[in-house]
């Protein structure tokens, strides 16, 4: 029973303990950061701590100066701009797009009425004068074959 119970706390301690794995993986990152990379990470800190002051003394005021320049005829640009939308927009909502279209589809349709009924007209002139030359040529064959003597 001891046995068994010690191979559970073994096999728990395998499971559940990272202790060791933790420790071995600390180790290799303080022996990577101080050996191998020494001291440069303090020297590229000196170097960022530099810039930020040179920045903060030349580049600020030059910053300041450029935008106390530019930035008036930069507003009123988009001043300009806004308006310009805001007149696009009125002539929008000014211009009806769904009643003209729906006046364009009426009129098409009267038109389209009216192209049908135009042809129409037309097939029944073309169909009346037919039957009219029909006629005709049966009654000009008939007086003819009257006139030949034939009889059928």
């Amino acid at each position: 029973m001891a046995s068994v119970i010690k191979d559970i706390g073994e096999i728990w301690s395998r499971l559940f303990d990272h202790r060791p794995f933790v420790h071995g993986e600390i180790l290799y990152f303080v022996r990577e950061f101080e050996n191998r990379r020494g001291d440069r990470e303090v020297e590229r800190l000196f170097k960022i701590l530099e810039y930020s002051t040179e920045l903060e003394q030349n580049q600020i005021d030059r910053a300041e100066q450029l935008g106390d320049c530019h930035l008036p005829s930069l507003k009123a640009n988009t001043d300009v701009a806004l308006t310009m939308c805001e007149r696009i927009l009125q002539r929008e909502e000014n211009c009806d797009t769904e009643r003209k279209l729906a006046e364009n589809r009426e009129i098409r349709k009267e038109e389209w009425k009216r192209f049908i009924n135009d042809i129409s007209e037309k097939c029944k002139k073309v169909d009346e004068t037919f039957d009219e030359k029909e006629a005709e040529l049966k009654e000009f064959y008939i007086d003819l074959e009257k006139k030949l003597h034939i009889n059928p």
